[in-house]
């Protein structure tokens, strides 16, 4: 039997359970959904995992509540697996990943100021600015240049920490995406529910559950804290 390719909903600070699993299944690669929330930074965290395989994974909005939970994953050693933004071949098959969350702030302004992160920052004086950018909180923010990148590329998974709008509280947005690239399998977290969606494509992934990237359950989630 071939192994899996884990799919982790929101850890929220703990690992254990995902070691536990990679040392169980020898997983061919694991994939974080987001709200990662590391104690530590995040390779430390996941140590005796990354022995076996290789891990993935993407921002939710809560690891940027504070500059700690940034630093300990996006200048961790695992700071290069970040897959927001990017499609990336993953034991043969092209993974995305969307990271982060939609603000309204953000989201509904259509002026070039809020197109991207970058053009934010320039928007905003020196003073609002963090570590010479986005403030930190927008730092899991999702632009309208993160779609619009991921919207020119084909993939066959797709990993978001938001929901599509077959989730009561998902966005149409994130169903247009998976759609205009034509992903057959589609992976999201932050609302800590298990969930097979009838469209045959989307998986939400719960409060520390785990599903197999052909939609086995692993590990049920939790329910919310």
């Amino acid at each position: 039997m071939t192994s899996p390719i884990l799919i982790c909903g929101d850890p929220h600070g703990q690992f254990d359970h995902i070691v536990e699993a990679t040392i169980d299944l020898m997983p061919r690669a694991v994939i974080l959904l987001g709200d990662n929330t590391p104690d530590r930074a995040l390779h430390e965290e996941l140590e005796l995992a990354l022995g076996i395989t290789n891990i993935w994974w993407i921002p939710g909005n809560h690891d940027t509540d504070s500059a700690e939970y940034y630093d300990r994953q996006f200048h961790s050693k695992l700071a290069e697996r970040n897959l927001h933004g990017r499609v990336v071949n993953i034991e043969g098959m092209r993974v995305a990943g969307l990271g982060g969350v939609f603000r309204t702030k953000i989201w509904n302004d259509n002026s070039k100021a809020n197109a991207s992160a970058q053009s934010y920052a320039k928007s905003l004086p020196q003073a609002e600015r963090w570590r010479d950018g986005v403030p930190l909180r927008h730092r899991s923010t999702i632009f309208r240049a993160d779609i619009d990148a991921l919207s020119r590329r084909q993939a066959d998974v797709l990993i978001t920490h938001e929901a599509p709008n077959l989730h009561e509280f998902g966005s149409v947005v994130i169903t247009a995406l998976a759609r205009t690239m034509r992903v057959r399998r589609a992976f999201h977290g932050h609302h800590h529910i298990d969930r097979v969606y009838p469209d045959g494509v989307w998986t939400g992934v719960g409060l520390r559950g785990i599903v197999t990237l052909e939609g086995d359950v692993v590990r049920a989630g939790e329910e919310s804290d």
